[in-house]
């Protein structure tokens, strides 16, 4: 940030509520509170999208770290339970299943990971499938949990458990209202009537409520959903359309009925036109058909939601239209956009609120003085396009990685053109279960080999340097592992038993 007082921003504004604008607020007033006002508008005839009920374990980094948010508090407010991973049914054939767990496989050794150990083995007949070498694939269908092992070894898989949350999104909301309120964020109620840009170089001045107040600024931060009032409406800064790769472009929400017992980790069913989520909480569960509309009707997408949930519907479906890809640009003139307004990415993988907890620490990181330097707008441009990017392959990576041909949809979908860059990753990893991470890319080695495998790419080799190792020592290293796990979770609670215990809400 420039040291500069003259050159400082000492008026942000965030546009939009939800967990994306409060998120926001929440950051910017813990560390920019003394410097600068933050100010929030939002309304509640608007409301928020909030079905994004799944996270990743940054999560966890963001709410204690960043805002010194406690962990038992932050459960018991937002109904939460816990998340090891995801659960596919049906992606690469009807009856498959697979869990992509959090945290790593099996330990590495030597200049390689595990799993290429485990591929000689598994090739050979000698090896368990790859889930139970992984503390949450094998916690997860058991319904166990329990924190990392700090007296564990020094490199087990058990010392650091990796695990996010699943919420209620419009609950964390409210949690990060108050907070930001408390650490001086002012709220304002209403709807926007008007944008007003500068004259000469185009920045947002200031808007215009409908009550006639103008409420000015220097940075403003969009999260204002899908319409994007300031970055798209305002500034007009364009959209890059990936429906060609990620054809479903639709959603309906439901919730159920709590079904015991809680299970550690969100669903993702395939369905004929598309994927169904169920995640549970501790008050209820929350669904969803995610579909591409020009492959099923919003009526058919409906009775198939409903006709697969777990317990009673509490309410109708809600619909959601959306278009799959990013802003042209994040950061244009003096607006950044965050959550939906930033961009659109299905919730297959739950990267919703990490993408904007991801824009946040960058914003921080780049933070401006009053005079916009371009290069920093450029920078953070260019980081949030590659990690959309990259997001955008892992999940096309789900689709086109199938064996089925059983509906138009599917048939598109195995047979669809892909990035460059997926398809060299796929043929890496089929030819000998090699796999590059890209940069700071989201997704670490251990996310793309459970799904690689898990979609029946099947790799036809292995490393060299695994065959100098002898055969009999490496089935017991790999042997050694497998147990050390299925024992260590067989001691651990049940899920259920962790959240009455530790994480339990108040009775509603």
């Amino acid at each position: 940030m420039n040291s500069n007082p003259n050159n400082r921003i000492k008026r942000v504004v965030v546009v939009g509520g939800g967990s994306a604008g409060w998120m926001a607020a929440a950051a910017l007033a813990t560390y920019l509170g003394k410097q600068a006002s933050v100010r929030l508008i939002e309304s509640e005839e608007i409301g928020i999208v909030g079905v994004g009920e799944a996270s990743v374990p940054h999560i966890r980094m963001f709410n204690a770290q960043m805002l010194g948010i406690d962990e038992a508090e932050f459960v018991k407010r937002t109904q939460g339970t816990v998340k090891l991973g995801i659960q596919f049914q049906g992606w690469s054939r009807i009856g498959d299943s697979y869990i992509h767990g959090f945290g790593v496989i099996g330990r590495s050794l030597g200049p390689l990971p595990f799993h290429q150990f485990w591929l000689k083995l598994y090739q050979s007949g000698r090896a368990a499938p790859i889930g139970e070498y992984s503390p949450q694939t094998v916690m997860a269908p058991q319904g166990k949990f329990a924190r990392g092992d700090g007296n564990a070894a020094a490199g087990s898989p058990l010392a650091d458990i990796a695990y996010a949350y699943h919420f209620d999104a419009s609950l964390y909301a409210r949690f990060l209202r108050e907070l930001s309120e408390q650490r001086g964020v002012r709220r304002t109620e209403g709807k926007i009537a008007g944008v007003n840009l500068r004259a000469g170089d185009g920045h947002v001045e200031s808007v215009t409520m409908e009550s006639g107040e103008v409420i000015e600024g220097e940075l403003f931060i969009d999260c204002s959903g899908f319409r994007g009032l300031l970055i798209e409406q305002a500034l007009k800064t364009g959209y890059e359309d990936w429906t060609h790769w990620l054809p479903c472009d639709s959603a309906l929400a439901v919730p159920c009925e709590r079904v015991d017992p809680l299970t550690p980790y969100t669903r993702a069913t395939a369905r004929a036109a598309g994927w169904q989520w169920r995640i549970p909480l501790q008050h209820r569960t929350g669904n969803g058909y995610v579909y591409s509309s020009r492959y099923i009707g919003d009526d058919e997408a409906a009775s198939t939601l409903l006709a697969n949930l777990d317990g009673k519907p509490l309410a109708d479906p809600r619909q959601l239209r959306f278009t799959p890809g990013m802003r042209k640009k994040f950061w244009n003139k003096n607006v950044v956009a965050l959550g939906l307004a930033s961009g659109f990415l299905e919730p297959l993988e739950s990267t919703s609120i990490y993408l904007v907890q991801s824009g946040i620490s960058r914003l921080l990181a780049l933070f401006p003085g009053a005079d916009f330097n371009p290069l920093l707008a450029e920078r953070f441009n260019r980081e949030s396009a590659f990690e959309y990017e990259r997001v955008r392959d892992f999940l096309i990576l789900h689709y086109h990685a199938t064996e089925r041909n059983d509906t138009p949809f599917w048939d598109y979908c195995r047979t669809m053109s892909i990035p460059d860059s997926l398809r060299e990753a796929m043929e890496l990893f089929r030819s000998d279960g090699r796999y590059f991470r890209n940069g700071e890319d989201f997704f670490a080695l251990p996310s793309w080999v459970q799904v690689m495998l898990g979609q029946r790419i099947t790799p036809r080799g292995y490393h060299p340097i695994v065959d100098d190792m002898p055969e009999d020592k490496l089935a017991g290293y790999v042997e050694d592992m497998r147990a050390t796990l299925a024992h260590a979770v067989a001691s651990m609670p049940t899920h259920d038993e962790w959240i009455n215990r530790y994480w339990k809400a108040p009775a509603r």
